[in-house]
């Protein structure tokens, strides 16, 4: 491992980096400032919810057109580019007041971090690596786990200190004047991945072949793999995006679920390792059948959940979940469909993916705002974590039996 992390240390880096970069853009943290929000604009739980949702949402949108420039625009200028994008929205999140600007801020966060940040990495990672793939998506993604630990509490404290508005622009600021000169300085290099076969660049998929983003979606296994796409950001957005709500529900104080956060960070790291392995060893596809059901069980101990520590040990399992797929996603694809066009095929699942953290907190806040809290709201999610896990049972199989 050693050897490993000093022979591509340039490129685990600068996956790290665009994962850390990427959480600014998350719900989590965007969810961290909903209280202030929502006061500010006279916003209830369900018409917050709703335009996040909507922005969300377009944000994937333009993702699915625009995930392809990937494959087409150099790294080296495209993260870069998103990068100063992103610090502008952060700007816009501080500085305007209509709501319009508000939806507008809002949507070019969740492009460029979840969005584009999250897919750069990725399809970096997918196109830079091949036989040890699994370990090096696991160690980039060290970078969303540094930052769901370290982010949470400096975000809260800055804006007790100097308000939301301008902790909007110290976010701008990191942007601009820590990410986005290191991404400069480590893609300043290009790299030709290791052990790439048949001595070209690519590594291929199924058949021996690179798929087109239209081949891949006229495929079975995209389909079949679109509901444990959506579930895990569903889940998890209605959980944090709402945790305000389920703090009041449940009679807790915010303090004694913070630590849920580094409960939720060290789980997603171990869970990510472990998986890492299994697809370097065993493939991907064993994991599919697995995957959800940490969840399954987190977020029913959150449901019944009478006292914080059960809060915290059901965020966990959704921790491992979490480690979990984001290897899948970032695995399973680049061996299925090749790397060649992966920034195309990567687009379409990562916008299902932006999708899935869309929905969470828009239908999660109007279920709300019907009278039905996200504790009644957990039962259902469990079964469905369930059930889709006993149907991933066939999808692997018949995987494993592809040429």
């Amino acid at each position: 491992m050693l050897s490993f992390l000093a022979d591509n240390r340039r490129w685990l880096a600068t996956g790290v980096l665009l994962a850390l970069g990427a959480c600014l853009g998350h719900t989590w943290f965007i969810a961290l400032f909903a209280g202030e929000i929502r006061a500010e604009y006279g916003l209830s739980d369900g018409q917050w919810g709703l335009l996040y949702t909507a922005a969300t949402l377009s944000s994937a949108a333009l993702l699915f057109g625009r995930g392809s420039w990937a494959d087409t625009v150099p790294l080296s200028r495209l993260a870069p580019m998103v990068a100063v994008v992103f610090a502008a929205a952060a700007v816009l999140m501080a500085l305007g007041h209509a709501i319009w600007t508000l939806g507008v801020a809002v949507f070019l966060l969740r492009f460029c971090g979840q969005g584009m940040f999250s897919h750069i990495q990725q399809t970096a990672m997918a196109r830079w690596f091949v036989a040890t793939r699994g370990r090096a998506m696991a160690i980039a993604n060290l970078g969303y786990t540094t930052g769901q630990m370290l982010l949470p509490l400096p975000a809260v404290l800055l804006m007790g200190w100097i308000g939301w508005r301008a902790s909007w622009l110290v976010v701008a600021a990191v942007l601009l004047l820590f990410i986005l000169p290191l991404l400069v300085g480590l893609l300043k290099q290009d790299r030709t991945p290791q052990h790439s076969l048949g001595g070209t660049v690519g590594a291929p998929g199924l058949g021996g072949r690179h798929w087109h983003r239209r081949e891949a979606m006229r495929h079975w296994l995209f389909w079949a793999l679109v509901p444990l796409m959506l579930t895990p950001g569903y889940v998890g957005t209605v959980v944090f995006f709402h945790q305000v709500h389920i703090a009041e529900i449940k009679g807790w104080t915010l303090v004694a679920m913070a630590p849920a956060y580094p409960a939720w960070a060290l789980s997603e790291v171990a869970a990510a390792f472990v998986a890492g392995f299994v697809a370097d060893r065993f493939g991907p596809a064993r994991l599919l059948p697995v995957a959800l059901l940490p969840m399954g069980v987190g977020i029913a101990m959150i449901g019944m959940a009478e006292t914080p520590l059960a809060w915290i040990i059901g965020i966990g399992l959704i921790g491992v979940t979490q480690g979990l797929t984001n290897t899948v996603w970032g695995t399973l694809l680049p061996a299925t469909y090749g790397t060649d066009h992966i920034g195309s095929v990567r687009a379409v699942a990562s916008a299902v993916l932006v999708v899935s953290t869309a929905l969470g907190p828009g239908v999660g806040g109007v279920i709300i705002d019907a009278g039905l809290p996200v504790p009644d709201q957990a039962g259902v999610m469990a079964i469905w974590c369930l059930g889709l896990s006993l149907a991933m049972w066939p999808v692997m199989r018949r995987m494993l039996r592809a040429p």
